[in-house]
């Protein structure tokens, strides 16, 4: 699912996120103007440190919109929903033991903690819209709804530019 990340990618990358990218393995989704919006990371960092999070939002307008969402409230009303509807707990716990065995199969880390709050909270948008992404609909039923709500942040074009000073 994910494409092995060239020299003129990881600058993107770094350009979306404003600093060099750590432990940088491949794209996991590509935004439909054609960069990455969503990187797979490796589950531990140069110097050994585990580093949970596999899939990582890294364009700025993405990351804008799921912002948005959070500021909305969605985070909370989301929290409230899984507490009364047991089929999208059981969904969202399934995501989290999907997204356990992804990252298990690269290495396995001494937290079960996976992403945005998984399996019981709601806590980062960002995380799990990036989740969603990398995996594609139907596997995080709250990245799903996240993704949903962001709309259509690559309208605009490319975020940035391989080229320095040529910021969209």
């Amino acid at each position: 699912m994910s494409d092995p990340i060239g020299p003129d990618e990881r600058e993107i990358v770094a350009r979306q996120l404003g600093r060099p990218p750590r432990a940088l393995v491949a794209v996991a989704h590509r935004c439909p103007c054609g960069q990455p919006d969503v990187v797979e990371t490796a589950p531990r960092l140069d110097d050994g440190t585990p580093f949970p999070t596999l899939y990582y939002l890294t364009c700025p307008r993405a990351t804008a919109a799921a912002s948005r969402l959070e500021s909305a409230g969605r985070m909370r009303e989301w929290q409230e929903e899984l507490g009364t509807d047991a089929e999208l707990a059981a969904a969202y716990r399934a995501a989290h033991e999907a997204y356990l065995a992804t990252r298990d199969a690269r290495d396995v880390l001494p937290t079960r903690m996976s992403a945005g709050g998984m399996p019981d909270r709601v806590k980062c948008l960002h995380a799990l819209a990036g989740h969603a992404l990398a995996v594609g609909p139907g596997v995080n039923p709250i990245g799903d709804r996240a993704v949903e709500g962001m709309g259509e942040w690559w309208a605009a074009g490319p975020c940035a530019r391989a080229e320095a000073g040529d910021d969209a």
